[in-house]
């Protein structure tokens, strides 16, 4: 048999010989035959042969032919290359049959692989750059051409990791290949270039940038634009500039290579700081233009810039600090008939103060993302439960429903009214159980007692009338609300408060009328009535009653007591601390906050409002939402100080009313715009968190009447409820 096995061995480019050796190899039973062919060709160092890059089939193929057995020839045959087939098509039709699809599959191996040794070539990684990490948890590498997979290489131990580095100190192990790798001279000078920070010229930065010239001749060149005409012709513009430099010299007006002469440096010794920066302070700024004149200063503007006399009226009662423009626009027929501006000289005057006496100064923007600034506030779907729907409706008033409120039990539902009744509903169904009558009064506050063992109403009309439900109580609230109104009021107030009102018990027709108890005040108008959180004092609001405009009573005594000596203003409602013997008194401005217990004044709010409506303390007392005449709302934070924490201002008209819920944390304010707003406001036991506000809803419904909308709300005390009385005369429950 014979073996044919030829070899290329290629060097780099650039080297002047190539060397081809074929080895053939003849073994018999008796003798051992090596022939050895070399092919030298030999170039010249001008003329460079080119090689094609393509392998041939005489590349690592081994040819097996097969002898007579008989032959006793052991002569070998002398091999020709170029009669050895250069390509697998040509081979094929030599042999006039295809070949073995073993040595098929060889032949592309030996194409992929593209080395001299095919055997150790085969167990390469084939993976690229893939980490080896996601093979942690696998036996094998990737996989072959054959579609087989390629097993894991040995790893080295701590052992053999030792033994090779006293061998080789300048081996590295290899993991893709399993074999350790020598590192060249080449290899350790890019090492130590890149530790001191050298540059290396093959990855300098002039070496990435691509000329577009460069692969002109190329198949496919980067571009194949055409070299402009401009490029061969010379500048005109270019040889005029040398002209005239040439000139200049000539002249002696530009003298070349001459150093520049510096005088002394002047400066001001009575400057502070360095003189160049204030050279730049100093630097002068030109002053602001005027904005070029518009259409409605034009001689004969349009008719849309001409003012009717309502737009006048309007413009004179403006502020002329508020008015847009300081001139009425007239039309005129021609610019001959066009008066000279009146104030002509006086804007021209106060332009050169500005100019003269206004300081100006540049300043540096600082760009700040709009976003950045909007708080992420969650969603409100997650903030359920919240009143979002209107419900049920109690119509049978005829006039406003100026106050309501939803007795501590959540069941009955208490209304006053300009029509002069008070009625009584029940909250599910909206059924009337009862109805009071003052005739000729309007209702101005009613509130239940905060004790749940007790069933009492009071209402603010003309006088201070207790009302006690007996047909809505049960046998103990009734037995426990009778035993206060068994015996006559004694009437033994202080001196400040004798002969300013008086405690009556109702006729025996009142009394079957469920009228239980009557204040009445002297020269006052009472406007308010708030209970005590354990339903034993309660205080009124008298407005117009000077020193006595806040009384504060207790209903086990029957006595009544004036807290303040002199008059702070004009109050318009106080409420009670939840915890705290302490007392909100509101006026027109401002709140105070007095300690009952040790008679002195806390704390004065200060929001910053035209006129309080209303105000209203959180379950916890830490605390207080206060409502304006003025469209806002105040959010007051007790420990962070007097001034409000946050001041919202969403609604249209002057707010009438503002509530916190006893157990959800949500509050609410109604507007004359017939509007209620509800709000999520979280406030937390950790003194370092502030309260978390975030807006709910906006609940519609109320018809507006005479500019007046929602006068009032209240909250359910057990349900996320909420119900509102309005100009409209009805009352409406949200869910």
């Amino acid at each position: 048999s014979k073996n044919i096995k030829n070899q290329n061995k290629r060097t780099n480019e650039g080297e002047d010989n190539e060397e081809e050796v074929l080895q053939n190899t003849t073994t018999s039973s008796t003798t051992t035959t090596t022939t050895t062919l070399a092919t030298t060709q030999q170039s010249n160092q001008g003329d460079k042969l080119t090689t094609p890059k393509k392998k041939n089939f005489n590349e690592n193929l081994d040819v097996v032919e097969q002898s007579s057995a008989d032959s006793s020839n052991d002569e070998i045959e002398q091999f020709d290359p170029d009669q050895f087939p250069t390509s697998l098509k040509e081979f094929e039709e030599k042999q006039q049959k295809p070949l073995p699809p073993e040595v098929e599959l060889q032949y592309l191996k030996d194409l992929f692989y593209d080395s001299e040794d095919s055997e150790n070539e085969r167990q390469l990684n084939t993976i690229g750059n893939v980490p080896l990490e996601w093979y942690e948890d696998y036996d094998h590498v990737g996989y072959d051409l054959e579609g087989k997979k390629i097993s894991k290489p040995k790893r080295e131990d701590a052992i053999d990791r030792l033994l090779a580095q006293e061998q080789n100190p300048w081996s590295i192990f290899n993991e893709k290949t399993g074999k350790r790798e020598l590192i060249s001279e080449a290899d350790l000078d890019y090492i130590k270039r890149l530790q001191t920070g050298a540059q290396i010229a093959l990855y300098s930065p002039e070496n990435w940038h691509i000329e577009l010239n460069e692969y002109t001749d190329t198949i496919h060149p980067v571009s194949n634009k055409p070299a402009p005409k401009t490029r061969f012709i010379p500048s005109r513009w270019e040889a005029k500039r040398v002209r005239r430099l040439a000139y200049a010299v000539k002249k002696g007006w530009l003298k070349l290579d001459e150093a520049k002469k510096e005088g002394p440096s002047l400066f001001d010794m009575w400057e502070e700081g360095d003189p160049k920066k204030s050279q730049i302070i100093n630097r002068h700024i030109p002053a602001p233009k005027q904005p070029l004149p518009g259409h409605n200063e034009s001689y004969n503007p349009p008719e849309e810039y001409l003012l009717d006399e309502e737009e006048k009226k309007a413009w004179e009662l403006l502020d002329p600090e508020e008015r847009p423009f300081n001139f009425i626009p007239e039309k005129n027929s021609s610019l001959r008939t066009t008066p000279a501006y009146q104030k002509f000289q006086r804007e021209r005057f106060e332009r050169c103060l500005d100019l003269y006496l206004a300081t100006r100064s540049k300043r540096k923007r600082t760009w700040i993302d709009p976003e950045s600034l909007v708080p992420k506030l969650p969603k409100p779907s997650e903030l359920q439960p919240y009143p979002s729907q209107e419900t049920l409706r109690y119509i049978g008033h005829t006039s406003y429903v100026r106050s309501i409120d939803v007795d501590p039990s959540g069941q009955w539902l208490a209304s006053g009214s300009d029509d002069g009744t008070v009625r009584i509903w029940e909250v599910a169904t909206g059924r009337e159980v009862s109805r009071y009558a003052h005739t000729n009064e309007h209702i101005y506050s009613v509130e239940w007692n905060p004790n749940p063992d007790l069933l009492i109403l009071t209402v603010a009309a003309n006088a201070l009338v207790m009302y006690h439900p007996s047909l809505l109580a049960s046998v103990p609230q009734r037995a426990n609300t009778e035993q206060f109104f068994q015996t006559d009021p004694p009437n033994n107030h202080n001196e400040r408060v004798k002969g300013k009102i008086e405690w009556e018990k109702p006729a025996q027709k009142e009394w079957d009328n469920d009228m239980r108890l009557k204040i009445n005040f002297k020269d006052a108008q009472l406007k308010f009535v708030t209970w005590h959180h354990k339903g034993d004092y309660f205080a009124t609001v008298c407005p117009n009653g000077n020193n006595n405009s806040v009384l504060i009573h207790q209903l086990s005594r029957q006595q009544s007591q004036n807290p303040f000596t002199k008059s702070k203003g004009v109050v318009q409602c106080v409420r009670f601390h939840p915890q705290k013997p302490y007392f909100f008194v509101a006026t027109q401005k401002h709140v105070r906050i007095y300690n009952l217990a040790q008679q002195k004044l806390m704390k004065k709010l200060l929001p910053g409002a035209k006129w309080i409506s209303s105000i209203h303390v959180h379950s916890g007392g830490d605390n207080l939402i206060i409502g304006s005449f003025d469209k806002r709302v105040y959010w007051f934070d007790l420990d962070l100080g007097t001034k409000p924490y946050k001041t919202l201002s969403y609604h249209k008209f002057a707010v009438r009313s503002t509530r916190y819920h006893s157990n959800y944390p949500l509050f609410a304010s109604c507007s004359d715009d017939g509007c209620i707003h509800v709000f999520h406001g979280m406030v937390y036991g950790d003194l370092l968190q502030n309260p978390f506000i975030v807006p709910l809803k906006v609940l519609r419904g109320h018809e507006v009447v005479n500019d007046l909308g929602v006068l009032d709300i209240v909250f359910h005390p057990s349900q996320p409820w909420i119900l509102s009385a309005g100009a409209d005369s009805t009352i409406r429950l949200y869910t």
